[in-house]
């Protein structure tokens, strides 16, 4: 059973800094690619930033400068780095990592969320 689970939320002040964790576990092969998407009230989820197996990343024009998305493929963890973090970008935030087996079946799986808030 594959378990998708993010942490490193929190209410943080304009101007400060978070460091959000996607942590994968079970019997899988490997992770093809991730991607970090966050949530706002009343808004379409949006792609943050996404990462592949050789490690080529885009993000979107909101966060570009500011986030820095990585992994570590031996410990099946995605990292997001949010510096100079802004009030528009409270949110929840949704890591979706796309997973081979063994078999060479791939299926995209979402964690449960974890929430940012940007706040004075």
């Amino acid at each position: 059973q594959v378990q998708v689970v993010e942490s490193g939320g929190g209410l943080v002040q304009p101007g400060g800094s978070l460091r959000l964790t996607c942590a994968v576990s079970g019997s899988i092969f490997s992770i093809v690619a991730t991607g970090w998407y966050r949530q706002a009230p009343g808004k379409q989820r949006e792609l943050v930033a996404r990462i592949t197996t050789d490690n080529s990343t885009n993000y979107a024009d909101s966060v570009k400068g500011r986030f820095t998305i990585s992994r570590d493929n031996a410990k099946n963890m995605v990292f997001l780095q949010m510096n100079s973090l802004k009030p528009e970008d409270t949110a929840v935030y949704y890591c979706n990592p796309i997973i081979r087996f063994t078999s060479g079946s791939t299926f995209s799986y979402w964690g449960q969320g974890t929430q940012v808030s940007v706040s004075s």
